[in-house]
């Protein structure tokens, strides 16, 4: 699969709210579960509150919506339900049952 054919997370934190360690932070956990299966994992600075995670310009988490920040779990979960509905994830799946 080309870089063009594979999924775009993006995730946009608030400066302002010095969120940019969590949003690093959880681009690493991405990269090490999803690594090669992914074209990109991008930090988007923004402002007011915002902590935004896109696949592929889809709204998977908003921090106000969805109150709160993200489990990286059910991130991963959320994403390979996207790109890969019968992956194993591992652990994170075990301890869902």
């Amino acid at each position: 699969m080309t870089d063009a054919a594979k999924p775009r997370i993006t995730i946009t934190y608030c400066t302002g709210c010095n969120w940019l360690l969590r949003a690093g932070w959880m681009a690493q956990e991405l990269l090490q579960t999803f690594g090669q299966d992914l074209s990109e994992v991008a930090l988007i600075p923004g402002y007011g509150g915002i902590y935004e995670i896109r696949l592929d310009g889809e709204l998977l988490w908003e921090r106000k919506r969805d109150g709160g920040f993200p489990e990286p779990k059910e991130i991963k979960r959320r994403i390979r339900d996207h790109i890969e509905p019968g992956r194993d994830l591992g652990h994170i799946d075990r301890e869902a049952k």
